[in-house]
């Protein structure tokens, strides 16, 4: 193994197998990220039904636990940033992926419901904040120059990996029920991602004698690139730039919908007259589509302004807002879907990639936390306000038109918000 101090293993004693470690990291930044699906609103949807039912739990309490579960795990997501930044990837990925486990074979032996309602908090503040915070700042740390090639990749990987994992887990849920499934999940995490952490993870480029991307020391590189582990903006000085929370409150906004519209998607397109089976039509076309996005995110990302690519994107999910209250046919519906998709394919690249390339990876993981914790906060919200509107008006529709006037609104203010000085300067270089 490599050694987090700079000692090279007998292993890799190749100048071109170190230098290709980054593309290692890549990938258990994707498998950590999978990692968090029982934290994840989408995860825990997968024994949703049979958990109530186990458990004796009404449908409100029920949501409101998942609604106070989300927000105080929203702030594990800080938290990590500070601890990633001072410990490195390699304890805490491996620490938090250990806890994670434990926390998820816990939960498919409780019988009660504050004995659920602890796990469910625990998941979500270690899965859906911690554990993402950590997968995302571990790609910024091993790339610069290429970190939206690398951001275009790794989310067709973790994309990939969500598109096996849901059925995975949704035939154990079946043939084991719900305990049975999320027994195994933790044991996975525990048996599998946990030691895996700890052979692969590394603190930085450094720690290998290398610089991000690949490069060796020797090499010339601009001198504006943040290639040192301690150059960029402190995360005080991050958050008092418009470009962070542009990119923050955009995505969070694309979150908020995102997850008002994943959990009440069949309903939704219920009251457009639309059976059960046009909405599984919808997933397989948004999924398929965001990996398009993805693809198009990371080639565009190195061409176009970051903020100019957030207010296209934005734009796309507003005209998608307007246009779902009318959908009257099945062409309608999949036009939306692959909108949605590609829109969402595009901010996912997008929140991957500015926050490195914004600010450098001095304070990188705090930086990524609080953006983060923002995103955790919006999803929390998302299905309360559209069930809020249906339960007060009989219709999602007003809901959708005021997003879409605040959507819209953001996307205008993405358009004249500048990136930092050093984001610019390096966008310039990628670009020649």
């Amino acid at each position: 193994m490599i050694d987090d101090w700079g000692q090279a293993p007998n292993t890799m004693t190749s100048q071109a197998a170190r230098k290709n470690y980054g593309w290692v990291m890549l990938g258990l930044a994707a498998v950590a990220m999978v990692g968090t699906l029982p934290g994840r609103t989408q995860g825990l949807g997968l024994v949703t039904e049979p958990l109530m039912a186990d458990l004796q739990i009404g449908r409100v309490d029920y949501a409101q636990l998942n609604l106070w579960a989300t927000l105080i795990g929203s702030g594990f997501a800080i938290g990590i940033g500070r601890t990633l930044d001072r410990l490195g990837t390699r304890v805490v990925l491996t620490t938090v992926a250990l806890a994670l486990g434990v926390v998820v074979a816990v939960m498919a032996h409780v019988e009660t419901f504050w004995a659920l309602a602890i796990a469910v908090t625990l998941t979500r503040g270690l899965g859906q904040s911690a554990l993402s915070v950590i997968s995302i700042a571990m790609v910024g740390h091993w790339f610069v120059r290429k970190i939206d090639l690398a951001m275009a990749i790794y989310s067709i990987v973790l994309s990939i990996g969500f598109m096996i994992a849901f059925p995975v887990v949704g035939s154990l849920v079946q043939a084991w029920g719900w305990r049975g499934a999320w027994l195994t999940i933790g044991a996975a995490l525990i048996l599998g991602l946990a030691p895996l952490s700890w052979m692969l993870a590394r603190r930085s480029p450094e720690a290998i004698g290398l610089r991000p991307d690949g490069d060796t020391p020797d090499q010339p590189h601009p001198p504006d690139q943040p290639h040192r582990p301690d150059s960029g903006y402190s995360w005080q000085q991050a958050l008092a730039t418009p470009a962070f929370w542009l990119f923050s409150v955009g995505t969070s906004l694309y979150g908020l919908v995102a997850s008002g519209i994943g959990l009440f998607n069949e309903s939704i397109l219920a009251e457009r007259g639309f059976g059960a089976d046009v909405y599984y039509q919808t997933l397989i076309v948004t999924a398929m589509t965001g990996l398009a996005g993805n693809f198009g995110g990371g080639w565009l990302a190195t061409r176009v302004s970051l903020p100019r690519l957030m207010a296209i994107s934005l734009l796309v999910l507003s005209a998608g807002l307007l246009a779902l209250p009318h959908v009257t046919t099945i062409a309608h519906v999949m036009v939306w879907a692959t909108a949605m998709g590609l829109g969402g394919g595009l901010v996912m690249v997008l929140f991957f990639s500015v926050w490195p390339r914004a600010y450098g990876r001095r304070h990188l993981g705090r930086i990524q936390g609080a953006a983060q914790a923002m995103t955790v906060l919006a999803s929390a919200v998302g299905p309360l306000l559209l069930a809020w509107c249906v339960d007060s008006t009989g219709s999602y529709a007003t809901m959708f038109y005021l997003l879409a006037g605040i959507i819209g609104i953001t996307a205008t203010a993405a358009v004249i918000t500048p990136l930092p000085a050093a984001a610019r300067s390096s966008l310039t270089s990628a670009a020649t």
